[in-house]
């Protein structure tokens, strides 16, 4: 018997594993892939001479992390690299917007190349994080209410200009960019950022998210783990069995054992129990725990409706290329970026999120573009490139907006058309880049969820970061705590407050829970009773929603 079952590997459940292991507890993690890491895993599937990022790459989340920063990884193998320019945005004219490590370098070349009015505003910008950090992130990362953080992050935000700098975290990207760049590089830089997640340009709060994208990429870069993104993975583990916690790969769970509205256990494929004396904390998406996992009989009834009303993410589509050479960019200052944002304006980047967001496959998608071998030299060999591209498709396509009659199916014509697409794209901003191709994987929706169950339809941030379904609605309507309507059980996956990206927060959040819940007589109490409050906030209809 353990004293905790962690259900999934990905970087949240080998984070929620560690910090529980630290409080001396005896943890086991059940992963149903035949290896660790979720989202976080790199391989030599494209060309044996490359290492490629199977999904994610880049990780300033994780660099800022307090919860990842606690378990000091670099003692356990781990070592980060940085590509010498952290982002570029090329334009169709031959200018580039580039983000630096450092305010002042950034500033510089948005002054050299927009001019000193845009490098003037952008330095106001990082005079606000300088002034908000490091509570805002402490604030973003802390389970719901964040009450020491949102105080300590209300204070700055008065001495920062009270309703103003309020009002700078509320405004759409779009309106930023107008009221503070006469060029249009800056608000490139910040809109490119903000469609990393499934923003629109005009939506609320979207200016927030790709300024406190661009921040971090000042503050700590927007590196990778030298080797591929399994060396963070292998990092966690390590770490986690050097504490007497175990990894099981190949066992994935089918059901969540509940006795009397508590969780006792796990049950795996081959119908092996497993018993967690303490607590299951599942690092799995919300509509795979609720329902299906954990019966709708132990559940209140008013969480199955609130399920049907979860919204997921954008699907994406990504290639992986082996490439003979440096990729041979029109915007020579996009050479040194390990990521390159590709989209020729601030109105094509709207098009783009407003045709996902209607269901229509956008004729030139915007992209997502990495440059892994700039960013670590021992991806591939000298002279040559290991890269990728990524861009969102709608979870369901209703048209196509291009030549190629794309349906969804994903079948492999419709798979080469899309790759085809992307690559012209990059192509408009790097003509010859299709003459350095060696060799190329293409990973549509369906293989991406293939090769984990988690990213549902290829969406990768564990449903929308839209404003209904943060804080308080992530994932539904609730306490925004990681406490289940189920005793003992916790949510500790993107779906659970702070939601996507690879910082480690839900789980643990989600660990620290459980480990408050057993540590005193009031967390006794506490642990039903929070579980009590999400079965009181999930119960019955009301009338008129």
């Amino acid at each position: 018997m353990s004293d905790a079952i962690v259900i999934g590997a990905g970087p949240n459940g080998l984070v929620a594993a560690n910090v529980l292991a630290d409080a001396g507890w005896q943890v086991d993690v059940l992963e149903g892939q035949a290896e660790p890491g979720g989202a976080v895993r790199s391989d030599r599937g494209v060309h044996p001479g490359y290492v490629h990022d199977v999904f994610s790459s880049f990780y300033p989340l994780a660099m800022a992390s307090p919860a990842i920063g606690a378990l000091d990884l670099e003692k356990h193998g781990l070592r980060w690299s940085h590509a010498p320019t952290v982002l570029a945005h090329p334009l169709p004219d031959g200018r580039c917007a580039t983000l630096h490590r450092g305010a002042a370098a950034t500033c510089a070349g948005l002054e050299s190349t927009f001019g000193g009015a845009d490098a003037g505003a952008w330095q106001r910008l990082s005079q606000l994080w300088d002034e908000l950090d490091p509570h805002l992130l402490r604030t973003l990362f802390t389970p719901f209410p964040p009450v020491k953080a949102g105080a300590a992050t209300a204070a700055r935000i008065r001495a920062a200009g009270g309703l103003r700098a309020l009002r700078f975290l509320t405004l759409p990207v779009r309106r930023l960019a107008q009221e503070e760049f006469t060029q249009p590089g800056a608000g490139l830089l910040l809109a490119g950022c903000a469609l990393h997640a499934d923003m629109l340009p005009e939506g609320v709060g979207s200016a927030a998210f790709g300024w406190l994208m661009a921040m971090l990429g000042q503050q700590v870069g927007w590196p990778v783990p030298v080797g591929g993104a399994s060396a963070l993975t292998g990092a966690l583990v390590r770490r986690l069995e050097s504490l007497g916690g175990r990894v099981h790969c190949g066992a994935p769970v089918v059901e969540v054992i509940v006795r009397g509205g508590r969780a006792l256990g796990v049950r795996t494929v081959d119908g092996r129990a497993y018993r967690a004396h303490r607590a299951v904390l599942a690092d799995v998406p919300a509509p795979a725990l609720y329902g299906s996992l954990v019966g709708w009989e132990h559940l209140p009834p008013r969480t199955a409706e609130d399920l049907r009303r979860f919204q997921w993410d954008f699907s994406t589509l990504k290639v992986d290329w082996a490439l003979d050479g440096a990729i041979p960019w029109a915007a020579p200052a996009a050479a040194d970026a390990g990521t390159v944002h590709l989209g020729a304006d601030l109105d094509e980047l709207s098009d783009y999120a407003l045709q996902l967001t209607t269901g229509r496959l956008p004729r030139r998608p915007f992209a997502l573009l990495g440059q892994m071998t700039t960013a670590d030299p021992a991806r591939s060999p000298a002279g040559t490139e290991s890269a990728w591209a990524y861009t969102h498709v709608p979870q369901t396509i209703k048209d196509d907006l291009g030549p190629d009659a794309i349906t969804g199916r994903w079948d492999t014509r419709e798979a080469h058309a899309m790759a085809e697409r992307v690559e012209d794209q990059v192509e408009r901003f790097a003509p010859g880049f299709k003459d350095r191709i060696v060799a190329r994987r293409i990973l549509t929706p369906p293989i991406l969820q293939s090769l984990n169950p988690s990213l549902v339809g290829g969406a990768i941030n564990g449903g929308t970061t839209a404003l209904h379904q943060q804080l308080v609605f992530r994932p539904v309507p609730g306490t925004g705590r990681p406490e289940t309507p189920v005793t003992g059980l916790y949510l500790a996956s993107s779906s659970a407050h702070p939601g996507g990206g690879v910082h480690g927060a839900c789980g643990a959040n989600a660990a620290r829970a459980a480990l408050r819940s057993h540590r005193l007589l009031a967390g006794r109490i506490l642990s039903p009773g929070l579980a009590a409050a999400q079965r009181l906030l999930s119960g019955p209809r009301e009338k008129h929603i």
